[in-house]
């Protein structure tokens, strides 16, 4: 099959024709806290995944695990992960305090 010029998309709007707006579920799944759903996976498991970011704006993720329940939720805007043993990187830590945002 060949593509050509017509198949690349490279603005928004070319991808909402190609797609189309967001479903009701879909816009409503971005929430500021943690609600009772959210509350039941967390205590639920056993792995997360760590996203961060530096300085530079470079992504960089963790994989963290232990038993479920690892994770403590203090709020409903406040997760606590433990701190465990490692490579002594500290790229996560690095990147928070250069971009805690």
């Amino acid at each position: 099959m060949e593509y050509g010029y017509d198949d690349i998309v490279a603005s928004t709007s070319r991808l909402r024709e190609l797609y189309g707006e967001p479903t009701h579920r879909g816009r409503n799944k971005v929430i500021d806290h943690i609600d009772d759903v959210c509350r039941r996976f967390i205590e639920a498991c056993p792995f997360i995944v760590l996203a961060t970011a530096g300085a530079d704006g470079r992504m960089d993720i963790s994989t963290e695990g232990d038993a479920h329940g690892f994770v403590i939720i203090l709020d409903r805007k406040t997760l606590v992960i433990p701190d465990r043993p490692g490579n002594n990187r500290l790229d996560s830590f690095e990147n928070l305090i250069a971009n805690p945002g």
